[in-house]
C-alpha cells in the first residue's frame, strides 16, 4: 500500500511524526511520502522518507499520479479534499488532527469542516487528545474514528550521558505564541531565580520562523523586566538528532522541562524529554494525559498558578527519591506505551479496516 502524508509545513511535531511513521510502516508493506506545501525548518532533519515542497497544482497532481496512492493523510487541512478531487485523486481521503491549539478554536475549525469530511472523508485520526476525541464524536457520529498514540522511536532518541552542568536547568520548547505560553515559563523561571536558585538557567528551544512577531517584541520586553537575559539561553531549530543531548543534560543537571502549554495535541517535546531521563513539569493541557501521570511519569501544576508551579518544581528538583523514580518510570512508559511498532500496527488496521 502507497500513503502520502499532507501538512503545510515540515515543522515541529508533524515533521517528526511523518519521518517516525513512514519509517515505521515499511515492514508492514505500507510505503510512505510526505507533501508539504512550503519550506520548513524540519528539512534540516536527516530522514530517509522521500517528501515534496510544493503548492503548485500541476505538480501536485504529478505526484499523486506517479505515486498510485491507497489513501491520502492530511492533517489539518481538510479544504484540501477538494482539491485533491480534481486533481483526479480517487483513493481513501483521510483526516488527522494533532491539535488547534485553544479549544474554541478547535471546535470552530471543526464544525467549519463539517461539509469537506462528510463530503470527501472515509475516516478520522487523532492520537487520543481528549477534547478532539469528544469533537469527531460530537460532530461527525457517521464518520469511523481512530484514535491512537503517535509513533516515538525510544531506541534512537534516548538518554545520553554527559558531562553534567554545574547548575540546575529548567527547559521550555515551543513557538512564541499565546498558545505555548512562554510567558509563564519566564514568570516560573525568575521566581525560582530568586527563591532558591539563583544560578538557575533557562534553555528555550523554538523555531524562530513560526513566531509572531508581536509577540517576539514582548518576549524580549519582559525578559528585559525580568532581568533574565544572564540565565536565559535561546535556540533556534536546533537539529532534532541533537536534541537528546539537551533533554539528557537537563535531567542530569537536577532540573526539569516545563511545558506552560494552554491546549496540547500530543506534545512529542514531553514524550522526547521522557525518554531522555529528563523529568517534566506541564500544565494538564489536554493531550498530555496519555504520558504524564501525576507523580508517577511527571507533575502537573494548574495553568497560571504559578505557586503551585514552583511547589511541584522545587519537590521535583529536592526530593531525589520522588525524582528518581519519575525518571525511570517515565522512560519506561515511553518505550511501552508510545513504539512505533505498535503505532505501525494501529495504522495498518485503520487502512484495513476502511
Amino acid at each position: 500500500m502507497n500513503v502520502l502524508f499532507v501538512y503545510y509545513v515540515p515543522s515541529g511535531g508533524v515533521d517528526t511524526l511523518n519521518r517516525l511513521r513512514c519509517k515505521a510502516l515499511k515492514p508492514y508493506g505500507i510505503h510512505g511520502d510526505c507533501l508539504y506545501y512550503g519550506w520548513g525548518a524540519g528539512m534540516q532533519n536527516k530522514s530517509d522518507t522521500p517528501y515534496y515542497v510544493t503548492k503548485n497544482d500541476i505538480e501536485i497532481k504529478q505526484i499523486i499520479d506517479k505515486g498510485n496512492y491507497d489513501a491520502i493523510v492530511v492533517t489539518t487541512d481538510y479544504v484540501s479534499f477538494p482539491r485533491f478531487r480534481l486533481l483526479g485523486y480517487t483513493g481513501k481521503l483521510v483526516l488527522e488532527v494533532q491539535g488547534y491549539g485553544p479549544k474554541d478554536v478547535a471546535r470552530k475549525e471543526l464544525t467549519q469542516a463539517i461539509p469537506y469530511v462528510n463530503a470527501y472523508a472515509v475516516g478520522l485520526l487523532n492520537p487520543r487528545t481528549p477534547h478532539i476525541t469528544a469533537l469527531f464524536e460530537e460532530l461527525f457520529p457517521a464518520i469511523p474514528r481512530f484514535n491512537f498514540n503517535n509513533a516515538f522511536d525510544s531506541h534512537s532518541f534516548t538518554y545520553q550521558p554527559l558531562p553534567r552542568a554545574q547548575e540546575p536547568i529548567i527547559g521550555w520548547l515551543g513557538r512564541i505564541q499565546d498558545n505555548k505560553n512562554w510567558r509563564e515559563f519566564l514568570q516560573i523561571g525568575h521566581t525560582l531565580i530568586h527563591h532558591g536558585y539563583p544560578k538557575l538557567q533557562l534553555w528555550m528551544f523554538e523555531d524562530h520562523h513560526l513566531s509572531v512577531p508581536e509577540e517576539r517584541v514582548q518576549f524580549h520586553e519582559l525578559v528585559e523586566q525580568l532581568r533574565l537575559k544572564k540565565h536565559l539561553t535561546l535556540r533556534s531549530n536546533v537539529e532534532h538528532a541533537q536534541m537528546p543531548n539537551y533533554f539528557s543534560m537537563i535531567g542530569d543537571s537536577g532540573g526539569l522541562l516545563c511545558s506552560t502549554s494552554k491546549v496540547e495535541g500530543a506534545p512529542y517535546a514531553v514524550l522526547e524529554a521522557m525518554s531522555c531521563r529528563c523529568p517534566v513539569l506541564s500544565t494538564y493541557s489536554d493531550g498530555v494525559s496519555s504520558s504524564i501521570y501525576h507523580n508517577a511519569t511527571g507533575k502537573y501544576y494548574q495553568q497560571g498558578h504559578i505557586a503551585q508551579a514552583i511547589v511541584e518544581a522545587k519537590e521535583l528538583m529536592r526530593n531525589l527519591e520522588l525524582r528518581e523514580s519519575i525518571r525511570a518510570a517515565a522512560q519506561l512508559h515511553v518505550e511501552r506505551n508510545f513504539s512505533a511498532d505498535t503505532y505501525a500496527q494501529h495504522f495498518k488496521a485503520m487502512l484495513d479496516s476502511l
